[in-house]
């Protein structure tokens, strides 16, 4: 029975993602929030919703290998749930109080599992993993087609846990002595990887969530105490949390964001992970009051602008990414990181850094970007830029640029 809960929270989660404008993360983590499940299948929903959405497009294959004709869209989403459990988890699928047309697929395709699979094998790499195929196509362009399907193979692969040690809070010695079953990473010191959410760490402020890709913005924004540092699209907080670590809370550092749901998260962390901040605001750099510059009491020395962009670098953690996502979107976003660059660069002091960031693959987003602000801000020279590619660095994608503004 519990498990027949979870895999109705699974379907309800899937429903509801078809048809609302809202991330994944957020839907499934509601409804699972006001079940009673136990800690298995509270996991088992986790998997089931999150499993479908990572391969829609071979399940779809599937279903139109065993029906040519027109299926309801809410019958669809049963039996892709079906079809995950029976090919790709290999479990049972009780198919109690569905109905006779999903009965009869289902067993259709336990009889013939052995010629679905071989002819799934063979399909191009956008059906066999599940990505849209001009995204397929983009990396195949931009990274080879061997690093494509890599990136493919990696964006369906579970996501592990990292958790950056919080030194503001704990020293590393003292976590691992309280934490022992934290396994440190090799190259990232102040990083562990963890089997499951480290509940008490994470409430204790002892350490934080968080991928070592994003390490790279802060290592070239490269912050000095006493300085004062703008972090300009900072919920909810991490790079923020990071940077005050490095400067051991002995800078002035303000945290901007344009939601205030996202603020008031981003206020709850940094009061958990001991973040001495001098300045918390609302602002929208799309379309920021005039007033808003005459206010500001000093320029920065530097200023980090990690811009919301595609999130093609942390797919695996986004599942639902893909399938938001269109061809017009990357030149739309360009424009977008362009003029919040634009704006937030007018608040940095000559002689000063400013970092732009983003967790992007995409050259439009990254590159893109760069010749666009060196060609119509002047005032800035480019110093150096890094990437982590997850094929190569097996982390999450991430790409940094560091300029210099002229005195």
């Amino acid at each position: 029975m519990a498990r027949f809960s979870a895999r109705r929270i699974a379907l309800r989660a899937l429903r509801t993602w078809r048809k609302e404008k809202r991330f994944a993360d957020s839907i499934v983590s509601e409804f699972i929030a006001k079940a009673e499940l136990t800690d298995p299948d509270r996991a088992f929903a986790f998997e089931l919703f999150y499993g479908v959405l990572r391969n829609l497009t071979l399940l779809d294959f599937w279903i139109s290998s065993l029906r040519s004709s027109q299926i309801d869209t809410d019958l669809r989403d049963i039996l892709r749930l079906g079809l995950y459990q029976l090919f790709l988890l290999k479990t049972a699928q009780h198919a109690r109080r569905q109905r006779t047309i999903i009965n009869g697929i289902l067993r259709a395709a336990i009889r013939r599992s052995t010629e679905l699979i071989a002819p799934a094998d063979a399909q191009p790499l956008f059906v066999r993993t599940s990505h849209p195929e001009f995204l397929v196509e983009r990396w195949a362009q931009h990274f080879g087609p061997q690093h494509a399907e890599e990136l493919c193979i990696w964006n369906n692969l579970p996501p592990p846990i990292y958790a950056r040690i919080n030194l503001l809070r704990i020293d590393r010695t003292e976590f691992f002595r309280i934490y022992p079953e934290s396994r440190p990473l090799p190259d990232h010191p102040n990083f562990v990887k963890v089997s499951s959410l480290p509940t008490d760490a994470l409430e204790q402020g002892h350490c934080y969530i968080q991928d070592p890709s994003t390490t790279i913005a802060c290592q070239l924004l490269d912050p000095k105490p006493g300085e004062r540092i703008l972090d300009a699209c900072a919920a909810p907080g991490g790079k923020t949390a990071l940077i005050a670590e490095r400067v051991k809370n002995r800078a002035f550092i303000a945290a901007f964001d344009r939601e205030h749901r996202r603020i008031c998260t981003m206020r709850a962390n940094f009061q958990r992970l001991g973040v001495q901040i001098g300045s918390v605001a609302q602002c929208d750099w799309l379309k920021p009051p005039r007033s808003f510059f005459r206010s500001t009491e000093a320029l920065f020395d530097r200023v980090l602008v990690d811009a919301p962009c595609s999130n093609t670098g942390v797919m695996r953690r986004r599942v639902d990414v893909r399938w938001r996502l269109t061809p017009a979107d990357f030149a739309r976003m360009q424009e977008r990181q362009f003029a919040i660059m634009r704006t937030a660069v007018r608040l940095l002091k000559p002689g000063g850094v400013v970092v732009y960031s983003t967790c992007s693959l995409e050259p439009e987003e990254n590159e893109g970007v760069v010749r666009k602000t060196l060609a119509n801000m002047a005032i800035l020279s480019l110093e150096e830029e890094k990437r982590s590619l997850p094929f190569r660095d097996g982390f999450d994608g991430a790409f940094a640029a560091k300029f210099i503004r002229s005195a």
